[in-house]
């Protein structure tokens, strides 16, 4: 009898294990904690929106569509983007329809990073960055959010770094990546900001991978400004985005990559053969719910209320907000709270907070590549108002 045998192999990603938000997530169904850990929402997209979707299967829309998306999608992107970023996007060569933004992020990198290239992050960072930087034979060169802190030492907001960044674009630099508005810590670029990069950038080769997932959550009458918007920057960038996001559909996988001819034409060649379409008749129904566009111009008010809500049921307790202009993520400083798990690592505060309080969190320290800790955690607000006040209920037992 021949002995069964598994040959080993040498792992493409060796130090990727299971993500804290597996991790959080299964510790919150254990303890039976309320997850506002992992960003999804807890609440049902619109229904017309699911009927858009009924009425394209049922009018046989369900083989495979065009690799680069359906050209009703893809218009409706091209025309959205015309109008809030003043930007013309040729939908044909210019827009391409992904399985989501993570997709998107990976071909991106994949189209464009050749082995030794350098790719700068900024941290804390979405996690699939550098696992796909790894993948491409890439080098991640990592610089750090600025934690600036009140008088009493709390971490109060985040700021660019831009004498890092400096420093690390350079005629070697083949990507920049940056996050706005930023997952975890909710800070939002202003127009300054591109203005600087682009000077950054200027003279050199770098390109731009824009992850702006979170492009329709900004609030208190700010505006997203996208690199879109920026002339100099668009001419250069992969703009990502999600409908996921947008329209509470996350388990859709549904995105786009808009970006130059030339540099889309290397993105199909990655994408054809990575997923090679998406998902035919959620196009259909995305495309007939895009050409409405109040639904993602009422997201800002709809999340801002979400925020200030629960913001307001944080005030009453003893934790120290940081400040949320963007995204549906309220990030908090626990070291001032007067209990001996003050002093924990973020993750073992998050533990801690699931296990004895019955909320998870996701601590900010998960997204560094090297352990860095500031007091902060991630509170996810993207859930119905009786989920936050459930939450808001068990965190104000804590005592300053």
């Amino acid at each position: 009898m021949t002995s069964q045998y598994t040959p080993s192999f040498p792992s493409r990603l060796p130090h990727v294990g299971t993500t804290i938000f597996t991790v959080m997530s299964a510790l919150a169904a254990k303890h039976q904690a309320i997850n506002l850990g992992q960003g999804f929402p807890d609440f049902p997209c619109d229904r017309t929106l699911i009927a858009k979707v009924n009425e394209a299967m049922l009018a046989d829309h369900n083989q495979y569509p065009p690799m680069i998306g359906i050209p009703n999608l893809r218009n409706g992107i091209a025309k959205k983007i015309q109008g809030l970023y003043n930007h013309q996007y040729d939908p044909d060569s210019e827009i391409t329809i992904t399985a989501g933004g993570t997709q998107g992020i990976l071909t991106a990198i994949l189209a464009c990073v050749s082995p030794g290239d350098e790719v700068v992050i900024i941290e804390p960072a979405y996690d699939s960055y550098r696992p796909a930087i790894e993948l491409a034979g890439g080098k991640t060169i990592a610089v750090s959010l600025q934690v600036l802190r009140d008088p009493s030492g709390h971490a109060a907001s985040y700021a660019i770094p831009w004498d890092d960044l400096e420093k690390a674009i350079h005629a070697k630099t083949r990507l920049v990546i940056i996050n706005t508005p930023h997952n975890p810590t909710g800070m939002v670029w202003q127009k300054a900001d591109l203005d600087r990069l682009a000077t950054l950038v200027e003279g050199t080769s770098a390109l731009i991978l824009s992850d702006e997932v979170y492009e329709h959550m900004v609030y208190d009458g700010a505006q997203h400004h996208s690199v879109a918007s920026h002339p100099q920057l668009a001419a250069r960038s992969f703009l990502i985005s999600s409908f996921g996001k947008t329209y509470h559909v996350t388990g859709w996988k549904v995105g786009y990559v808009a970006a130059p001819a030339a540099m889309t034409a290397e993105f199909r060649k990655i994408h054809q053969f990575n997923v090679f379409t998406v998902n035919t008749p959620m196009q259909f129904g995305l495309a007939a719910y895009l050409a409405d566009p109040s639904h993602y111009e009422n997201l800002p008010a709809f999340y801002q209320a979400k925020r200030d809500f629960f913001k307001a049921g944080l005030e009453h307790t003893p934790f120290k907000l940081l400040p949320t202009p963007g995204t549906y993520f309220q990030c908090v400083d626990y070291s001032g709270l007067d209990i001996p798990e003050a002093k924990l690592s973020e993750a073992d505060f998050c533990q801690w907070l699931t296990t004895n309080v019955g909320v998870a969190a996701i601590p900010v320290s998960a997204f560094y590549d090297k352990p860095t800790e500031s007091g902060v955690i991630r509170f996810c607000f993207a859930k119905q108002e009786q989920t936050l006040s459930a939450a808001l209920q068990r965190l104000q037992t804590l005592t300053r």
